[in-house]
């Protein structure tokens, strides 16, 4: 148990240092935040004297090793848009709006999928699991920037039953989080069938039926229970991938968490608080699915052995 934990926190640590120095090389190619800093007009001594100020006059490879050394001590550097915070500070503010919304979003694609899966497999090959399986498709399918547009022009803009967008109480959050959690539901709810439709095949519940135990008892106690290894190892995904697909999401409902944060950060050229958002979400990503993976070595031991 002990080997396979300290293997897979080392993956986990050279995962990151790989995405440090992809997101360091990539918000490089967006071009000098000089432009979104300094007014047209600015003179060439100006402009000089904020590339000093800022590094941006270093080689490349100086200037990563420099935000790498910075980064392992918890300074990923100053906002070069929102002056007067850390990077850090800036993405900590909104990070709680995020947090809300991919919590709802991770809730509502566990209270409807799990039942959803199970109810179809059971019900397999009736118009229930058909039904199931269609609503399955269609999550998988629908841009979720486009079921959020569909989503306010129907029920904010059409029947005026929630807000359009903004942050404020839980009205404000029903719609994102719908459209937030809509594929997560459809792959859970697949994965979720699929488990069940294999636990249900098995020896120990035809030996269950046998001994006469209710068949209520059966699906949503025995085989529920085995089935669930494999949503758990979807888990850390699910909740992974909601915080990353909060970007399109926030900005089609202009909720201000950390995804509309990238956007208006990438927009101003500002490099640390874009490479702390990401970095977060890659440490916060990376650190669910090792939970994920010492959680499921302890309920299948074939794990830790392998």
């Amino acid at each position: 148990m002990r080997r396979f934990l300290v293997i897979r926190l080392l993956q986990a640590l050279v995962a990151l240092f790989a995405i440090t120095l992809i997101v360091f090389g990539l918000t490089h190619l967006s071009g000098s935040p000089v432009d979104a800093l300094l007014p047209d007009d600015a003179s060439p001594a100006q402009i000089e004297t904020l590339i000093r100020h800022w590094g941006l006059d270093r080689p490349l490879h100086e200037q990563y090793l420099a935000f790498l050394g910075n980064a392992l001590q918890g300074d990923l550097g100053v906002s070069l848009k929102w002056r007067g915070y850390t990077a850090m500070e800036v993405v900590l503010q909104r990070l709680p709006a995020t947090l809300k919304l991919g919590g709802l979003s991770v809730l509502l694609s566990i209270v409807v999928a799990i039942p959803l899966g199970v109810i179809a497999a059971r019900h397999r090959g009736t118009m229930v699991d058909k039904s199931a399986n269609v609503v399955a498709l269609l999550g998988q399918s629908l841009p979720q920037f486009w079921l959020g547009i569909m989503l306010i022009w129907i029920f904010a803009v059409g029947l005026g039953w929630f807000p359009t967008s903004g942050q404020g109480g839980v009205q404000h959050m029903i719609l994102p989080a719908i459209a937030m959690a809509s594929f997560q539901i459809a792959a859970l709810t697949r994965l979720t069938r699929s488990a069940m439709l294999d636990n249900l095949r098995t020896e120990y519940i035809k030996l269950a039926r046998l001994k006469g135990v209710s068949e209520h008892k059966i699906i949503w106690k025995h085989a529920l229970r085995n089935a669930a290894i494999v949503p758990l190892t979807y888990f850390g995904l699910l909740a992974g991938s909601l915080l990353t697909g909060s970007v399109v999401i926030e900005s089609v409902f202009s909720w201000p968490g950390t995804g509309l944060l990238s956007i208006e950060a990438i927009r101003g050229r500002d490099y640390p608080v874009v490479q702390a958002v990401v970095i977060l979400f890659a440490v916060v990503f990376l650190v669910i699915n090792y939970v994920v993976d010492a959680v499921y070595a302890l309920v299948d031991p074939r794990i830790r052995r392998g």
